[in-house]
Formats: C-alpha cells, sequence, structure tokens
C-alpha cells in the first residue's frame, strides 16, 4: 500500500508539471503559425522560467523581466518583478523549481531515460553548485546594467546567450515555422544550440543539472527555502539518521542535517523514504505543537 502511494504521489508531481506546462503555455496557435502571444497577460510573470518569447507562452519569465527593465535606458530597478520573486520564495522557495517551471519536467523527463550509470553529482559539484550565484550576479545584474550601447540600452545577457529553456520553447519553435529565420541564423544560435544540447544530454545520467550548476532563478527561490511558507523541519524524536533520507534524493542533499537546503526543489522523495516518518511540513509541526 505504501509503495502505490509514493507511486501515485510521483505521478502526481508530473501531471501537476505537465498541466502547468501547458496552461502556461497554452496559446497552440502560435506553434502552428510561428507567432508570440502578445496579449494582456503577457504583462503578468508565471513562478517558473517561461520565455517571453515563445509561441505558446501566455505570461512572461521572471528572469527575463527582470534583464528586460533593469536593461532599459529609462529604468534600473523593477519593483513589480523584485516584489514577486520575493512573494513567490517567501511562500514556496524552491517548490516552483520541482512543480511548476517546464523546463525542470524536460530534465525530469530524460533522467528517466535508462542508461547504464545515473551519476549521484559531477565531479567538483560542491563548487560548481555556486556557479548559479555567479550566473545570478553576472549575467543577470551586473552586465544589464554596466554594457550598455551608444544609445544607454543593456542586453539581457542571460536570456540571449544562456538560458536553454527560451532555446527550447522559443528559439526552436519559431525557427521551424518561420524561414526568414532559417536564413539569418549565426554564431548565436550555433552556441545557445550547443548549450541547451548539452544540458540536454548530460539530464540523462545527471538529475537536473541545469537547476544544480546555471539556473539563477533557482538561485533566487533557494536563499528563500529556511524561511518559505513551504519549508521542512525534522522531528528529532523520531530521525535516527538513517541516510535513507539523503539516499532517496536524487540532489544528493543530506537531508535529515538541511531539510530547508538552497538545493532542494520540494520533489518529496525524501519524505516517502523515511522509514519513521521523521520529515514534516513546518505548518504540520505548528499545528501538532500545543497537543503535545
Amino acid at each position: 500500500m505504501g509503495k502505490w502511494t509514493g507511486a501515485v504521489k510521483r505521478r502526481l508531481r508530473t501531471w501537476v508539471q505537465v498541466c502547468f506546462t501547458a496552461l502556461s503555455n497554452g496559446y497552440a496557435a502560435g506553434f502552428v503559425q510561428g507567432t508570440v502571444w502578445r496579449g494582456d497577460s503577457k504583462a503578468i510573470c508565471v513562478p517558473g522560467l517561461n520565455c517571453y518569447s515563445c509561441p505558446g507562452a501566455l505570461g512572461s519569465c521572471p528572469i527575463g523581466a527582470f534583464q528586460s527593465v533593469i536593461s532599459s535606458r529609462n529604468y534600473h530597478f523593477t519593483f513589480y518583478v523584485t516584489g514577486f520573486l520575493i512573494l513567490v520564495g517567501a511562500v514556496c522557495g524552491r517548490f516552483v523549481c520541482g512543480w511548476l517551471c517546464p523546463f525542470g519536467l524536460v530534465q525530469d523527463l530524460l533522467h528517466k531515460i535508462p542508461f547504464f550509470r545515473k551519476l549521484r553529482k559531477l565531479p567538483g559539484d560542491r563548487w560548481l553548485r555556486f556557479l548559479k550565484y555567479a550566473i545570478l550576479a553576472g549575467f543577470v545584474i551586473i552586465l544589464p546594467l554596466t554594457v550598455l550601447d551608444v544609445a544607454g540600452q543593456g542586453q539581457p545577457w542571460f536570456c540571449k546567450y544562456i538560458c536553454p529553456s527560451g532555446t527550447l520553447f522559443a528559439g526552436l519553435p519559431l525557427i521551424g515555422t518561420t524561414p526568414a529565420l532559417q536564413g539569418a541564423l549565426g554564431w548565436l544560435f550555433t552556441w545557445k544550440a550547443a548549450v541547451l544540447a548539452a544540458l540536454l544530454l548530460l539530464s540523462i545520467p545527471v538529475y537536473r543539472p541545469f537547476c544544480r550548476y546555471l539556473c539563477p532563478l533557482g538561485a533566487i527561490y533557494g536563499l528563500f527555502n529556511p524561511i518559505a511558507l513551504y519549508r521542512f523541519r525534522i522531528d528529532k524524536t523520531k530521525c535516527t539518521e538513517c541516510g535513507d533520507c539523503r539516499q532517496a534524493c536524487k540532489l544528493d542533499i543530506p537531508v535529515h542535517r538541511t531539510p530547508n537546503s538552497p538545493e532542494c526543489i520540494r520533489c518529496g522523495d525524501c519524505r516517502r523514504a523515511c522509514p519513521n516518518g521523521a520529515l514534516c511540513l513546518a505548518a504540520e509541526r505548528r499545528k501538532e505543537a500545543p497537543e503535545s
């Protein structure tokens, strides 16, 4: 019964990811016609990576929207996007990464492909995890603010040079349906396609390489994990430090020591693996406290 319940919960997460991806990219005509939705909903950010230029996107990516504003010659700060990121982070932290991000879904599905060996982590994993913070600081904030053209305009450096989600959901569909774009491809698209291909291939043996090492949005939400309303707590009276939670975690997090690690995407595998029910939500503990 327990194994069946666990399987249902794992499928539930996948279906939530699929449904949210379909909902946030629901302009199906865009994929057929090679056009981009420009309705009023594009002024609203969605929680996960969701490229503005994706033909089906009904909302905006918070990272893309943030860069668009701060790289403008008319503005240097965006209160709306910053407030949105703080609100989402304070409520659920990296739950967004595990349940709502379309590119997270792609990586999850690729990791399910049978491979002769699944890797728990890459060599140098401890240091590679800091890359996403460097990308957040450099490509999302500093470069768009400081490297300007003659008109005083910056560029969305992360979106333009790194973001694999934009290449997959926006670049490839638009190129496939727009012959004029096919003749204008240059080194930048080749570079972006290579980054995407490398991450997609790496996602087969390594669980979520982009989320682990490169995603600036995950870096932001991860900072809120220890204080978010949706966070975990360890019941020390039940925890035997058996290590089953870490073994179940595809990100190799020592959950019994750091249940709210900035790397945790809240997939729930650790909670299902705990034989003693020592992992619980912070809200559950607060509810139980008066009765103890």
